[in-house]
Order: C-alpha cells, then sequence, then structure tokens
C-alpha cells in the first residue's frame, strides 16, 4: 500500500519531498510515522508513506498556492493547478494513470458499465492476466479533505485497503477551488464534525487506519475483528491487566476464574451494554 500526502506544510509529517521524491521511513524523521507499528511497516516493505510540497508544483516565483475567492468573501482558496500538478506528476513517477475526470480508469470499461454484456461475451477482467495486472496498476484512489465532505467510517477505511495507492490532498484556509473535488478528487472526505486548520492531521489518521488493516502489519489479524468498530454493531468489550487490585478497585472475578466460556458470555454481554450507552450518548447529545 502507497500513501502520497499532498500539503504545503510537509514538515508537519517530519520532512518534506521534492517533486513526489521517495522518502521510506528514514525520510520521515521526528515523524508521527516514524515511530511504533507505521515505522516497522514500512521497514517490512508493507506500506509506503511519500509527502509532496504543492508549493513545488507552482509557477511563479513567491509558489503561491492560494488566491482569492470570485464572488468575494474571507479568506484565501487553494489554487486547482498546482493540485493538478501534484496529482499529475504523482501518478507518473508510480506509473498510474492520471484520470482527471474524478473516476477510475476501470469504471470507464465497457465490462464495469455493461456487465451483462461482458458476462455473455465472456469479457471478465479475471480472465485476461494482463487486463487484470494493468488494472491492479492504475487501481488508486484521490481522497480530498474537507469540512463539507462525507463523514468517514471504518467501512471507508476498510473499501480504501483495496486499493493500491491512497493520494491524499490536504487543503487548508477557506477551502479548495471546488473544480479539485470535482475533476480530479475521487470523494471528499471529513473526519468528523469539527474544524480543523487543515487536511494534514485527518491525512495521518487515514493512513494509521488503513495501514493497521494492511495484511502483516498487526501481529494478531484476530485482534482486528474483537476491536471497536471491526463490527458495525460491536464496541470493544472492557479489558484489564495486573495486577488484580490497585487502590481498592479490583478486576471483575470471571476474567480470573479461568473458564473460558464464561469469559467469553461475559465479554459479549459488556460490549452489547456499550453499544446501548452509546445510542443513549448520542440521543442525549441531540
Amino acid at each position: 500500500m502507497r500513501f502520497d500526502i499532498i500539503t504545503i506544510f510537509p514538515r508537519i509529517f517530519g520532512s518534506y519531498s521534492v517533486r513526489g521524491a521517495e522518502q521510506g521511513s528514514a525520510g520521515l524523521a521526528g515523524s508521527y510515522f516514524n515511530e511504533s507499528i507505521l515505522r516497522r511497516a514500512q521497514e517490512k516493505k508493507l506500506i509506503e508513506i511519500n509527502v509532496c510540497d504543492l508549493r513545488d508544483f507552482t509557477s511563479d516565483a513567491h509558489k503561491t498556492t492560494d488566491d482569492r475567492p470570485f464572488g468575494g468573501g474571507p479568506g484565501m482558496i487553494f489554487k486547482i493547478e498546482p493540485i493538478y500538478r501534484a496529482v499529475k506528476e504523482i501518478c507518473k513517477k508510480n506509473r498510474t494513470s492520471f484520470c482527471h475526470s474524478g473516476l477510475d480508469p476501470e469504471s470507464r470499461t465497457l465490462d464495469s458499465r455493461f456487465p451483462s454484456f461482458a458476462k455473455s461475451f465472456g469479457r471478465a477482467r479475471r480472465g485476461n492476466d494482463k487486463k487484470e495486472k494493468e488494472r491492479k496498476k492504475n487501481h488508486k484512489r484521490i481522497i480530498l479533505f474537507s469540512a463539507k465532505g462525507k463523514i468517514m467510517t471504518q467501512a471507508d477505511i476498510r473499501r480504501w485497503t483495496k486499493y493500491n495507492q491512497l493520494i491524499l490532498i490536504c487543503g487548508r484556509y477557506e477551502g479548495v477551488d471546488e473544480r479539485v473535488a470535482k475533476n480530479i478528487a475521487n470523494e471528499e472526505i471529513s473526519v468528523g464534525k469539527y474544524v480543523l486548520t487543515g487536511g494534514e492531521i485527518p491525512a495521518m489518521i487515514v493512513v494509521d487506519a488503513v495501514s493497521r488493516l494492511v495484511s502483516g502489519v498487526l501481529g494478531k489479524e484476530e485482534s482486528l475483528q474483537e476491536e471497536s468498530f471491526g463490527n458495525e454493531n460491536y464496541l470493544e468489550y472492557p479489558q484489564y491487566t495486573r495486577p488484580e487490585e490497585f487502590n481498592g478497585w479490583k478486576v471483575p472475578r470471571v476474567l480470573l476464574s479461568g473458564n473460558h466460556k464464561e469469559i467469553e458470555e461475559w465479554r459479549k454481554n459488556k460490549s452489547k451494554v456499550k453499544i446501548q450507552k452509546s445510542k443513549l450518548q448520542v440521543k442525549i447529545q441531540k
């Protein structure tokens, strides 16, 4: 899995890249990406993280990436040209096609638009190794972070793991020229109903959340199935470790019993209670 982050503040990620140059974990020294699980995943070549300085794709001496909005209004808007050039360069460097219509290359084929036609004439992609390799090579997703975007969920995270490359565009200021969302990005995403100063933290969230679902990144695959949001109807049960008692606060006796059947039942019941409490809190907030 490859991540390409487009930003005007590359040092937020610990370093910066010139025109999409390869970095690897060593090039992200001092970065969140260079610690713990994400560092090991990069060392094992399971994921690759690259940071692209949007200012490298400007055409003026001042490296201007924003301008005043048409029609007036407060703040500045990210210009489309530098973003277009950055995405195009990243696709060229990674040898993926740059489809600036907001659609995946495979969505334009007869097979995807007329599945019954493809089936009747034996045109399924899996029957053609060359086409399958080409499809995988172009299997990317371009994501624009925006406060007005779709709220991200765990289902989105799982869906993105099916791609080979995620290109993450970090917005700033009052927003990004709408033509980026309509003609370059595949989807516009928000990480919550609150406002941040930019898309860099959302980019970190996506890299972290997607990476941990990549095969081999986490030690135990079953831990992914038992955690909160691993199942849409499930919240993880309470967890305890040593000591058995601290300050008068005791670990539930059932967890010390060694009876695995009772422990499993207790965990299921506690999970249901957490779901009910979570739903109640949402109703109260409304």
